[in-house]
């Protein structure tokens, strides 16, 4: 997974998460909103902890979020505003973001890392 910065990259690391649990949406389907705040070490733990927050959202309260705004993102920090809707059902489950393999790095102007999900 790529991006030309930090907010396209964690943006494309939620789609691509609501992409594998394959959220279908319920008829009539309420919107929702949410806010969610992590802070971390680093921005490798940042980006983890934060699909990890999302997925724990998706499955808690039945949530699927199809896009996010980031009103704060430093390398450690972050403040975003999630948005979606309520789903009939999610088709596959993921059981959580894992750290195996997880590192961000920034190469020739392009942030890009590897995601293990345990599914």
């Amino acid at each position: 997974m790529s991006g030309g910065s930090l907010e396209e990259l964690f943006a494309d690391a939620v789609a691509g998460l609501f992409d594998i649990l394959r959220a279908a949406p319920a008829e009539g389907a309420r919107p929702v909103e949410r806010e969610i705040v992590v802070d971390a070490a680093d921005t490798t733990s940042l980006l983890i902890d934060f699909l990890g927050d999302v997925l724990a959202r998706a499955h808690i309260a039945r949530e699927a979020f199809e896009s996010v705004r980031f009103q704060h993102l430093t390398a450690t920090e972050l403040k975003a505003v999630l948005t979606g809707y309520v789903p009939a059902r999610f088709e596959r489950d993921v059981k959580a973001v894992t750290y195996h393999e997880a590192d961000v790095v920034r190469t020739d102007g392009e942030w890009s890392t590897t995601i293990v999900l345990d599914i």
